[in-house]
């Protein structure tokens, strides 16, 4: 008895045919988005109460962190200082981005939502049993 897709009956070629549809209509859609940083070194990257905190404050705890890191590699304090400074600075310039579709007509979007939507009804039919 031969199996398809996902070890049932299912067709193996609305499987393929899924996958290549939804592969893409998912490049389209994610290569009609622009993303365009709003990020600066005086720009505000955390804000705790009314009080705004800039890109610039969070490299002061870096500088010290670092320091403490290269003066003594084993000081805790300074490897919380360094990495906790790292990564708000990291999650500061991702939640500055502005992400936004790219102008396109409807016809365009239109064919990248049926590539995408038809193309997982077709990979889940496939692995759907048959019998």
């Amino acid at each position: 008895m031969p199996y398809g897709a996902g070890g049932n009956n299912g067709g193996a070629g609305s499987f393929l045919i899924g996958l290549i549809m939804m592969i893409g209509g998912g490049y389209l859609l994610l290569n009609g988005i622009i993303v365009r940083p709003n990020f600066s070194m005086g720009s505000r990257v955390f804000g705790i109460g009314g009080f705004a905190i800039t890109s610039g404050m969070v490299f002061i705890p870096f500088m010290f962190g670092v320091g403490m890191i290269f003066y003594n590699s084993r000081n805790w304090i300074g490897w919380v200082l360094g990495l906790g400074s790292l990564i708000a600075l990291i999650f500061g310039v991702i939640a500055n981005m502005t992400v936004q579709m790219a102008r396109m007509s409807g016809f365009d979007l239109i064919v990248i939502l049926v590539l995408l939507v038809g193309g997982i009804g077709l990979f889940l039919r496939s692995l759907r049993n048959y019998s």
